[in-house]
């Protein structure tokens, strides 16, 4: 499909960053198809929520906030949070008719004519004033580099493809990684383990007591000074720490959260320390994060010398007419929501002024 198709602005991603920014240019007057398009990868609705392991249940999800405009209301906390957000999401795409298009890979953004941008896609191009790219995190799990790695003779997988506990029964398991992610899966598998070890760069940071509105804009304020420099985003909940809750405790107090410095090398039955430790492994799962999936914007040049894209709220320095959704500090569900609203403010100024000086 070769036809070039025209709209106002593009959304890349289905997620709730993306389905947030829909919504509000909706509101806005923009009329899906004519004035918008969202186009997404995935296979259905649900984001990357589609894609997490069975059990982590809706009831253990932390900080899911609704989207705009329609709660998410009387879900079983035991089902599947990839279920019940899937669920969710197709219910709003279809209520806001928002004509979510799927499954269209995104190519690469670049420089179009006339001041337009031209989106390239597995289902043909389309030209646009504006681009919201919302596109997360899911599709760029971060491997570390160790040396060993390639000669270990067991198995490695990601968080991203973490299948649940019981396929670690009786193996041994070596967990990388101090977020929510690592002590999640940790805590999991020690009862169908044959033997766990946790290992991070940096000791954990467990976060006492309730995390207060105050606490979150502090969080979020660092997470933004650094996209505002133009330096690679940190999660939020990199720097709000872990909270300790009964779970956590537990795990503490039998010993599965035993954290250990990170190893020196990977060997072909394990792990080994400087000092010579060793701990032999059936699996290591690395729980290390994700990377904001930026690539279809590389014709733009948009990094800066830091290595990541410097924004300003949502706008990108380089070029007003891209706005990240869900970078950085709009990286949370709460904040995806809000960085939709204000891209969709500033979007609207710009083509405005734009056609007060073409008029």
């Amino acid at each position: 499909m070769n036809d070039m198709r025209e709209v106002e602005v593009v959304v890349i991603g289905a997620g709730q960053a993306g389905l947030s920014s829909a919504h509000h240019l909706r509101r806005a007057g923009f009329e899906p198809d004519r004035g918008f398009v969202v186009l997404d990868h995935s296979p259905g609705p649900g984001g990357a929520w589609q894609f997490r392991w069975p059990s982590l249940t809706y009831g253990k999800v932390h900080g899911m906030h609704a989207l705009p405009g329609m709660e998410l209301d009387g879900a079983d906390p035991a089902r599947a949070s990839s279920e019940v957000i899937s669920e969710y999401f197709d219910r709003y795409e279809r209520t806001f008719d928002l004509r979510v298009r799927r499954p269209v890979d995104v190519r690469a953004v670049r420089e179009g004519s006339g001041g337009r941008l031209l989106v390239e896609t597995s289902d043909g191009d389309w030209s646009a004033r504006a681009l919201i790219s919302a596109t997360g995190t899911w599709d760029r799990p971060f491997w570390p580099r160790y040396p060993g790695r390639e000669t270990f003779r067991g198995r490695q997988l990601h968080t991203a493809r973490y299948p649940g506990p019981e396929a670690f029964a009786g193996q041994r398991v070596v967990v990388v990684g101090g977020g929510a992610s690592g002590t999640q899966h940790l805590l999991e598998i020690a009862p169908y383990a044959a033997a766990t070890t946790w290992v991070t760069r940096r000791p954990p940071v467990f976060r006492e007591g309730p995390f207060d509105e105050e606490a979150g804009r502090a969080a979020v304020a660092l997470v933004e000074e650094r996209v505002r420099q133009g330096l690679p985003p940190r999660s939020v909940v990199s720097v709000t720490g872990l909270p300790l809750n009964d779970a956590i405790r537990r795990g503490l107090a039998d010993g599965v959260l035993d954290r250990q410095p990170m190893f020196e090398r990977i060997t072909p039955d394990g792990v080994e320390w400087a000092d010579g430790r060793r701990v032999v492994a059936d699996v290591i799962l690395w729980a290390t994060g994700f990377r904001p999936a930026v690539g279809h914007l590389a014709p733009l040049r948009l990094r800066e010398p830091g290595g990541g894209i410097r924004v300003e709220g949502t706008r990108a320095v380089a070029d007003p007419r891209i706005h990240l959704v869900g970078y950085g500090p709009s990286a949370s569900t709460i904040g995806a929501n809000r960085a939709g609203r204000a891209a969709v403010r500033d979007i609207r100024r710009l083509l405005a002024r734009e056609e007060r000086a073409a008029a």
